[in-house]
């Protein structure tokens, strides 16, 4: 299982964003992590505009998003952009994407959620065709009837993990993509109802086994300072667990809310805990580190310890 990080936006101020993911970024790579997760906040700095600069930035370290929101872009704008960020990474940008939830696309956008599985498949159909190299793209779906040449590289092809969290868009995510970017996600969701599925497809449309990519916040502390932690997570972490999407997850698993799924504690408790990811079939960590401290110094002593633990633990486990 390889180890990755997610970065930013982390509620910098303003004018100081581009610059802190970036050097973010730079002390991931200078300290073996194999990848950076970038989110998209629905309030925050872009996803893509961050994988640009970050690549730009960067030489070895691969840069993905976690995850665009398909409804936000056309798809052909979506593939220039993708591609675009691509020539930036020099070939090590991969693009997170999925459909998001009601309570962004309906009520924040004002757009609709109705039938996202098959919205993202008709997605997918432009994707195959733009992401692959230089040439035309023509598609007619029910969502979409394009005819657009694109021509804007052919260094690599963009690999493309979504967002999955149900039978249909974990078919999808094997069959047609390669592999799917999690959040709240305990190892019994992953391993009793993720992997079967998601492999299987992939077996069954003939493709390699896929990418399981696991968003899990971490935390190294005293054992006296886990309820802290945990604390911490359900404060700045667990609006997300409103979602129906998310909830039908996590009733998949043993956890209840995102501090179950954190790995916090000592050295062989993060560690232990990391290892059940893997062994639930996980083939990529994205790390949400959660420090703790009553002052800006404590969290960042603490955020600095978590991430020199897992940086002697790259790059892999």
């Amino acid at each position: 299982m390889r180890i990755g990080l997610m970065i930013g936006p982390e509620r910098h101020r303003y004018f100081d964003k581009a610059n802190r993911m970036v050097e973010a970024a730079r002390r991931a790579e200078a300290g073996g992590f194999t990848s950076v997760w970038i989110p998209q906040i629905p309030d925050e700095f872009d996803a893509m505009t961050a994988a640009a600069l970050i690549g730009n930035s960067t030489s070895t370290v691969e840069v993905g998003t976690a995850v665009v929101v398909a409804q936000t872009r056309h798809p052909i704008a979506l593939c220039q952009q993708a591609l675009s960020v691509q020539i930036a990474c020099e070939g090590r940008f991969t693009l997170g994407l999925g459909p998001s939830h009601h309570w962004i696309v309906e009520n924040m956008l004002g757009l609709s959620y109705d039938r996202p599985a098959p919205r993202i498949g008709a997605y997918l159909d432009v994707l195959e065709q733009a992401l692959a190299g230089p040439g035309p793209v023509r598609v007619k779906n029910e969502y979409f009837q394009i005819d657009n040449p694109l021509d804007i590289t052919d260094r690599a092809a963009t690999p493309v993990l979504l967002a999955a969290l149900g039978p249909v868009m974990l078919r999808l995510a094997g069959a047609r993509a390669d592999g799917t970017v999690l959040w709240l996600a305990d190892e019994r969701a992953i391993g009793e109802f993720i992997v079967p599925r998601i492999t299987e497809a992939a077996a069954h449309a003939g493709r390699p086994p896929p990418r399981i990519v696991a968003g899990v916040p971490v935390c190294l502390c005293a054992p006296g300072q886990v309820r802290m932690a945990k604390d911490r997570a359900e404060r700045l972490l667990a609006e997300a667990e409103v979602s129906p999407n998310y909830q039908r997850l996590l009733d998949r698993g043993d956890a209840r809310g995102v501090s179950d799924i954190m790995a916090v504690g000592d050295e062989t408790a993060v560690l232990d805990r990391l290892r059940s990811f893997a062994d639930a079939g996980v083939t990529d960590l994205s790390v949400r580190v959660l420090p703790i401290g009553e002052d800006r110094g404590e969290l960042v002593a603490s955020s600095r310890r978590t991430r020199e633990f897992l940086a002697d633990l790259t790059p892999s486990i």
